[in-house]
């Protein structure tokens, strides 16, 4: 089949808007998943909330076995309160760089691994199959992927190994830190502002909170991934200022590292704090998988061979933020995972947003080069 062109699929994908929140995913899934049917692959939409749209497309393999699977969020951030300079849903072509708001983060990964499946379709399934799976709410917790693993039996299937297309210049990224998101409420006993003694100060059990909370240890290191990382992100509390205030919140982000276990976390860190409530926001573990799989360390090979890199960059890397992945690798059976995309890492979530075109085209080719190493096994 004659696959659509990387950068027209690209623009398209930008100039939908798909900012989360709200999120709207339909136009872009329907959009690809006519493409996809019209390629042959079996193709099945989840709505999981209004407008909200989950696509997985499967094409059967005849040798059996697992297939490969890529994966990708249709969703992206906000535009901030900076004004662009370029349309954030225009996808302008300009020195080289492809400008939007999801153009790196990751329109570009989307497009770049369908341009490549479509002319391999005979190939492929006559091979171990593919599987795409494209979610939406991927950057407010994983919330499509998390409606996947409810959904029907078969919607997701065992994979041989997994790809997610998040921006990493093409390098490919063998794992990312979990994310423990909590938050913590102090309950107090209101009283006149006049008569603070006839109340109980739940702002105050918060500022002791955050002064023990400073002293915390997460867990140990990683060799690749390095420390765990604790921030305390927000705090709330009181109505007004002449009341003594009987509630006070704050909100804890977590990055961990294999090897820690989230529940002895919250665990520790409650016995920690003593006198507060914690409740998860969002609760998803490290990712991480062997650099010396056979599998993974001949994508690198490939990988270097496209990018030229030298032997100063072989060295395994992770990154800090969250994938699909920490959803999606359990749910269908833990296969070797990469995370590796066109995308600019440093341009993810800002403004003028952009992908570079030369490595667009660069993961098409080196997307159709993995596939081929693929049905070659």
């Amino acid at each position: 089949m004659l696959a659509p062109d990387p950068i027209e699929l690209t623009r398209k994908l930008v100039a939908s808007d798909t900012i989360n929140p709200p999120g709207d995913e339909e136009w872009s899934a329907r959009y690809l998943a006519q493409i996809l049917s019209a390629a042959g692959f079996d193709v099945k939409l989840q709505r999981f909330g209004e407008r909200r749209f989950n696509l997985v497309a499967k094409l059967a393999g005849a040798q059996g076995g697992k297939p490969l699977g890529f994966t990708g969020h249709l969703d992206t951030v906000p535009l901030g309160t900076v004004e662009w300079t370029h349309d954030a849903h225009g996808g302008e072509v300009a020195d080289g760089r492809l400008y939007g708001r999801g153009s790196s983060d990751m329109k570009a990964g989307i497009a770049a691994f369908i341009v490549a499946c479509l002319p391999m379709i005979d190939t492929l399934r006559a091979s171990h199959g593919l599987q795409l799976i494209l979610t939406g709410g991927e950057e407010t917790g994983c919330d499509g992927a998390h409606a996947l693993t409810r959904a029907e039996p078969g919607m997701l299937e065992p994979l041989g190994a997994l790809i997610v297309g998040e921006p990493t210049s093409n390098r490919v990224v063998v794992g990312h830190k979990g994310a423990l998101w909590l938050r913590g409420t102090a309950r107090g006993v209101t009283a006149h502002g006049a008569m603070p003694q006839e109340g109980v100060n739940a702002i105050y059990k918060v500022a002791e909170a955050l002064r023990k909370i400073q002293q915390f240890e997460v867990g140990a290191a990683h060799p690749v991934m390095g420390a765990p990382t604790l921030n305390v992100g927000t705090i709330q509390g009181g109505l007004n200022i002449n009341s003594v205030p009987d509630r006070a919140e704050f909100s804890v982000d977590m990055r961990t590292v294999p090897g820690i276990r989230h529940a002895c976390v919250v665990d520790r860190l409650h016995d920690h704090l003593a006198d507060i409530e914690l409740s998860p926001i969002i609760d998803l573990p490290p990712v991480y998988s062997d650099p010396e799989d056979s599998w993974i360390a001949r994508v690198s090979g490939l990988a270097r061979a496209r990018r030229g890199t030298d032997g100063a960059s072989q060295a395994p890397c992770t990154v800090q933020f969250f994938t699909d992945a920490a959803v999606l690798s359990p749910a269908t059976g833990h296969p070797p995972t990469i995370i590796l995309g066109p995308g600019e890492p440093e341009m993810a979530h800002k403004t003028d947003e952009y992908c570079r075109v030369d490595r667009l085209l660069e993961a098409v080719d080196l997307y159709r080069d993995i596939l081929i190493d693929w049905v070659a096994q």
